[in-house]
């Protein structure tokens, strides 16, 4: 209380700190970095080897399988997943949220240095999860006015706008590579009796630069030395000489035996914007770089190159900007935070009549929000959709404690005491009350620090940010509203407290909680009656991990049978193009045939797969969402795509989940168990309702060219097994020579290989042509079975054992947790063996992870809260009273998700968190104005009805405010609303019932402890 009274007296002091405070806030939300959510980091590791030519089966055993071993007792290691193809592998390591991951490095490092490997495989490498790794903008670059190629104006853009502030890097996916491609004629090399190696070696003998031993000078000066002999162009190579003719002295050239061409090198894949050719530039920032920053840099400097003469013609479209993403993002939950202060005033307009209460009130919203910038900039936390919700979130509750020292001053204003004396006896009042509650509601986020996982990186922030406003609001509470109302408030003419209490709406509702106190057991049975029916309610209303943000994007992941052509799946994709087309929402789709991106990253392509990218128009100009345009869509989209096609949407979210998507893993060290698993459970899977796509990569196989060596007849020819392997491999993928610097100082990869003709088909390479030792050519079918024949495409493995994981694609109508029930029923009906584990991935595996921290949160949360009233109130008995406000909740909360058809996710966990702190507020309020007038010498029955009538005011003025001030968040209105929404909802729900039933439930709850009233809630008078 003397800091209230400390304010009162020195007003410019107080002014002055308060000017100090708004400059510092000034400075610190202009410093505050920009980001859509906080950073993440999770504990997640890969290590990746390759091992050239090897089977996966190689790869498993040799590479995978004893990196597995060394690599499984690291310090919190939860699981290691693996991946073996051919030529390499990939395991994935996942640890505790408690590793730090800078400190397993050094530990993974020296585990694979020790590891035994063939001497083949190249070494392995450890690559950490950074959220720099993947790109902040991506836009397709289409149509150009000149006959120029789009991929080498894309390689121009892209110098250009490497340089812009921020950006890292620029990926020009599908470039225009020109190599030197010598193309060999069989026959011809037959006759002369060459073979490929032979001009390969040719080629680099003739393409050297070596130093040779220093020199000394007749002037004593010492010069290096280089022996040079290069190639610089086509007619250098055209002109080698391969072999003289011994009869005639002819000499035989690489051009007599082959085609030298400078060529684009073989390209297995195609990208279109809108079915023109296009490019696609993938933008990557520093890691320290502000995304919103970089992305309007970015677009501005690639404004200005469109707009020159060299680029004109160029389209660029944006796929997606995370940039423009957060900008969305923020200023609605910044409109959101606006417009609910905004209605928080209108309450304080209504109730406190006049214009200087609601003024000086006022003052504690944007004061409060400065504060919390000030703190939330020394915290070192960003403004992102969960630190601006938390204020959304709490700019309704900012003014809580504002209005309730302001009414009591206005009700000894109106009882007659001048604005001093008026102002220090109703902020002493009220101060201890404000405080407990203050302390309640910040308690309840003290458990959300601890708790572990994604949740923990994603709410601590939220919570901090949420409990720094709250504190903020307290101290303005107790200085700086005091300090105002006892120089701008006056004494009212006659006595308003009075007339209020004259007022027929006072008096119905004094006698309306006189009869519930003479009707205990109906009021309790019927808030009993409510509190089972909404619980049960609340179990059918469904969970989900996340709310699913309507990014407008989706990849549309095409798959054909394994080894199907490039044209094949060509062919599958303007089917789907032509059919996206006809869809008025979409704004560009993009196709990238010949694989994927994480594909593409690592160098390779697979001709039966493609990926689609579509972008939507903006949320506002459209009638449907992301995910009702995916459940209409994909049907169309599966059906123009035909039979033996699978087809996959996939959607990510600010917080990177999957929206409805299913995946779980089946492992098992027994091969036969977990195939007959796999068929087991797809069956049933496969029954369930709203499923649209069930995938599983056990029994993926790949057609392939098989040519086992015939070992007898091999030695018969001299031929080593190697031998024969290597001549194939060079035949087939073409030889690399050498590389040639133009004389324009371009460099040009120089490849050997045999002409298109020799190699198209199995009859071709059945009859390949092999040199001897003896000099004598024989074909490729006489030492070696070419044959077709099914491999392994890949071989998985989770903690070491065999494994196959299913993905499960389900309609958005159902909520994640009905398709698990679905899912774990369907499981259920299949008899697996013990030693089959089933393990659930993705937002399934998350939520499960967090329903026992959430659980413990709230519990903790509700002990906190007893905990803190305990102490406030010096006190078992009346905390307990307070805490029968937390149930009533329950029915509010039902009301509203059911109503809004909102699932239970962590958003509406933590809403109910809030609730928790909340709703005792109102209680706290009541219990101590009854306690204090208990203690000036009034009965029990009057206290608590006295208490109820003078405390309906603030009470309904704090619960209006704060459902004013969410209903924007409520509404969910605009991108980057959705995760902060179900809270809102929660909120506004769990309020309205608790303040209604608190002023009814609470003195009812109360008479019961109390001893003059325990038996019969009576005036003293009529006893």
């Amino acid at each position: 209380m003397k800091i209230s009274d400390f304010s009162i007296k020195r007003p410019i002091f107080t002014t002055v700190i308060m000017f100090l405070i708004i400059i510092l806030g000034g400075v610190s939300f202009f410093k505050i970095p920009i980001t859509l959510i906080p950073d993440l980091n999770p504990p997640i590791g890969v290590v990746v080897a390759s091992y050239p030519g090897a089977s996966p089966v190689e790869v498993n055993e040799k590479v995978t399988k004893p990196l597995e071993s060394s690599l499984s007792t690291l310090p919190g290691i939860k699981s290691i997943k693996s991946t073996s193809q051919e030529g390499a592998n990939f395991i994935l390591l996942e640890f505790d949220w408690s590793t730090n991951m800078d400190e397993i490095e050094l530990d993974v490092m020296q585990r694979m240095d020790v590891t035994i490997l063939p001497e083949d495989v190249g070494r392995p490498q450890f690559l950490k999860f950074d959220p720099a790794q993947f790109p902040v903008i991506q836009l397709a670059l289409s149509g150009t006015s000149s006959d120029e190629d789009i991929r080498l104006v894309a390689e121009k853009l892209e110098k250009e706008l490497i340089s812009t502030k921020g950006v890292a890097s620029v990926n020009v996916s599908g470039t225009l590579v020109e190599e030197v491609q010598i193309l060999l004629d069989q026959n011809v090399l037959e006759e002369k009796g060459l073979t490929q190696n032979d001009i390969v070696q040719l080629i680099q003998a003739n393409n050297i630069s070596l130093p040779g031993n220093p020199i000394e000078t007749e002037d004593n000066k010492l010069l290096t030395t280089r022996i040079v002999s290069s190639l610089t162009n086509l007619d250098d190579i055209k002109n080698l000489v391969v072999t003289v003719n011994p009869l005639d002295g002819t000499k035989v050239t690489i051009a007599d035996i082959a085609t030298v061409q400078l060529a684009e090198k073989e390209q297995n894949s195609e990208t279109r914007a809108n079915n023109e050719p296009a490019v696609l530039l993938s933008v990557f920032q520093e890691s320290s770089a502000n995304t919103a920053s970089v992305s309007k840099a970015f677009q501005k400097a690639l404004e200005k190159q469109l707009a020159t003469e060299e680029f004109s013609g160029v389209k660029a479209n944006i796929l997606f900007d995370q940039g423009d993403y957060v900008k969305l993002a923020i200023d609605n939950i910044g409109t959101t935070l606006i417009t609910g202060g905004i209605l928080a005033m209108l309450v304080l307009f209504v109730f406190l009549k006049g214009i200087r209460s609601p003024i000086i009130v006022g003052v504690a919203i944007p004061y409060s929000v400065i504060v919390t910038f000030v703190l939330m900039y020394f915290a070192g936390f960003s403004l992102n959709i969960m630190t601006l919700g938390a204020l959304a979130l709490g700019i309704g509750m900012l003014v809580d404690n504002s209005i309730v020292v302001i009414e009591n001053i206005e009700r000894h204003l109106g009882l007659g005491k001048n604005p001093k004396e008026a102002t220090y006896i109703g902020t002493k009042e009220v101060v201890g009350a404000i405080t407990a509650s203050t302390l309640t509601t910040v308690a309840v986020f003290v458990p959300v620090v601890f708790l572990s996982g994604l949740i923990g990186q994603i709410f601590t922030e939220f919570a901090l940010t949420i409990s720094f406003s709250l504190f903020a609001s307290l101290v303005v509470a107790i200085t700086v509203i005091p300090m105002m109302a006892s120089r701008m408030l006056t004494k009212p003419k006659g006595n308003i407290e009075a007339k209020r209490r004259r007022s027929k709406a006072y008096n119905n509702f004094e006698r309306s909680i006189k009869w519930s106190l003479s009707h205990r057991a109906l009021i309790l049975s019927i808030t009993v009656i409510l509190l089972l029916i909404s619980t049960l309610g609340l179990f059918r209303t469904g969970t989900e991990f996340l709310p699913a943000t309507d990014e407008g994007f989706v990849t549309i992941a095409v798959r054909l049978e394994n080894g199907s052509s490039f044209l094949a799946t060509d062919e599958v994709v303007k089917k789907i193009e032509k059919q996206l087309q006809k869809e008025k929402d979409v704004e560009v789709y993009v196709s990238f045939v010949g694989g994927n991106q994480e594909g593409q990253s690592r160098g390779t392509s697979k001709s039966n797969m493609a990926e689609i990218y579509v972008k939507m128009i903006p949320l506002e100009d459209r009638s449907r969402s992301i995910f009702t345009f995916v459940d209409e869509v994909q049907p169309k989209v599966i059906a123009a795509a035909g039979e033996n096609v699978e087809v996959n949407f996939n959607m990510q979210t600010a917080a990177g989940s999957a929206p409805n998507s299913l995946s779980f893993t089946i492992s098992s060290a027994d091969k036969d168990q977990l195939n007959h698993a796999v068929g087991s459970i797809y069956k049933e899977v496969d029954k369930i309702p709203g499923v649209t796509s069930i995938r599983n990569d056990l029994t993926e196989k790949v057609e392939e060219v098989q040519m086992t060596v015939k070992k007898e007849a091999a030695t018969e020819y001299g031929l080593a097994p190697v031998q024969i392997a290597q001549t194939v491999n060079n035949v087939t993928r073409g030889a690399f020579a050498t590389q040639i610097i133009s004389e324009h100082e371009d460099v040009y990869g120089v490849y050997v290989k045999y002409d298109e003709a020799y190699r198209n088909s199995v009859e071709q390479l059945k009859q390949l042509k092999l040199r001897t030792p003896s000099g004598q050519f024989i074909m490729l079918q006489d030492v070696a079975d070419v044959e077709i024949a099914e491999g392994p495409l890949t071989i998985r493995r989770v903690d070491q054992a065999g494994a196959v994981t299913f993905t499960i694609k389900y309609e958005s109508n159902y909520s994640l947790g009905e398709m698990s029930d679905f899912v774990d029923e369907a499981i259920d009906q299949v008899a697996l063996a013990d030693n089959v584990l089933i393990s659930f991935g993705g937002d399934r595996e998350l939520l499960d992870n967090a329903k026992n921290d959430m659980i413990l949160a709230v519990l903790l949360a509700v002990v906190l809260v007893y905990i803190v009233m305990a102490a406030q109130f010096e006190s078992y008995k009346y905390p307990f009273v307070i805490m029968f406000t937390v149930p009533l909740v329950t029915i509010g909360i039902f009301i509203g998700l059911f109503t809004t058809s909102t699932p239970i996710s962590i958003s509406t966990v933590i809403g109910i968190l809030i609730l928790v702190g909340i709703v005792v507020n109102n209680g706290i309020v009541l219990v101590d104005y009854i306690n204090q007038r208990k203690a000036d010498g009034m009965d029990s029955f009057e206290a608590i009805t006295t208490s109820v009538r003078d405390r309906v005011r603030p009470i309904l003025m704090t619960a209006l405010t704060t459902i004013l001030g969410l209903v924007p968040l409520a509404l969910g209105i605009g991108e980057g609303t959705e995760i902060n929404q179900p809270m809102g909802i929660t909120v506004i729900g769990g309020l309205i019932s608790s303040t209604f039933l608190t002023l009814y439930v609470v003195p009812v709850i109360y008479s019961l402890f109390d001893k003059q009233t325990r038996r019969k809630a009576t005036p003293t008078n009529n006893d």
